[in-house]
């Protein structure tokens, strides 16, 4: 069942990576790429639970914490970078 959630994982990873390169703006982009990051916690948390390995709960909510600092950090610089022009 679990292996059933992590390919429905990558399909749903596939979509985001289209949405990335056919986004019409960048904010488009930047949410396709804070998607993939979601799906990658998950991706990690669901095969820790399926091979018995719970740490990996622990590099996902790491990899979570960093990818919400990523994202604000680009969409910072890129609202910074309107208001200075």
């Amino acid at each position: 069942m679990l292996y059933a959630a992590a390919i429905a994982i990558f399909a749903t990873f596939a979509l985001a990576l289209i949405r990335a390169f056919a986004g019409p703006t960048v904010f488009d982009r930047v949410l396709a790429l804070n998607v993939i990051g979601t799906k990658t916690i998950l991706l990690i948390a669901v095969l820790g639970f399926a091979t018995d390995r719970y740490d990996f709960i622990d590099i996902a909510l790491v990899y979570a914490v960093l990818n919400l600092i990523g994202t604000v950090a680009v969409l910072r610089y890129l609202i910074g970078d309107k208001e200075s022009a």
